[in-house]
């Protein structure tokens, strides 16, 4: 199986039902991904597949075959010095001390900056909308919303994913 996970190529010997999660987590260590409920309800398991948020945990791999994914690994860029610039929502997180135990970030965070690139300034209704289907153990939605509105403004009205 050909995959081209955060830019680089891999050929993997996975059987195709195998389901993208652990394929990401246990065959290529990309560990950022994680497992939450493992029926794609809490959204833990959020990565891009060809710049749409899907849930990791429910996709086959025969069903991102020749597919771009991008996993929170992924999603910031190193400039030529070697600096990491943070992604626009990966700031806002960080600005806002959205994190308290993890279990979600890389989920929301990956939710969001798909939802970014399809509508750069969202409202705030818009925004609570893209994110409530997922979930944050610890409750920090006040933050997360805060966040991902930042991030939007980040952009300056232009595109905001990578």
């Amino acid at each position: 199986m050909e995959l081209t996970v955060n830019g680089k190529g891999y050929t993997l010997d996975v059987p195709g039902e195998e389901r993208l999660l652990w394929v990401l987590r246990d065959w290529l260590g990309l560990t950022g991904t994680k497992f939450g409920c493992g029926i794609g309800i809490c959204g833990a398991c959020t990565v891009h597949v060809n710049g749409a948020a899907v849930r990791s945990c429910l996709m086959p791999l025969t069903a991102v075959a020749g597919a771009d994914i991008r996993t929170i690994e992924g999603l910031a860029a190193t400039d030529d010095s070697g600096t990491i610039r943070l992604h626009p929502v990966q700031q806002a997180f960080v600005d806002h001390q959205v994190p308290q135990c993890g279990w979600c970030m890389s989920g929301q965070i990956m939710q969001a900056a798909s939802f970014l690139t399809q509508n750069p300034q969202p409202t705030e209704e818009e925004t609570v909308r893209a994110m409530s289907a997922n979930y944050c153990r610890c409750g920090c939605y006040v933050r997360i919303r805060q966040a991902v509105q930042q991030a939007a403004g980040m952009a300056g009205g232009g595109e905001v994913g990578t």
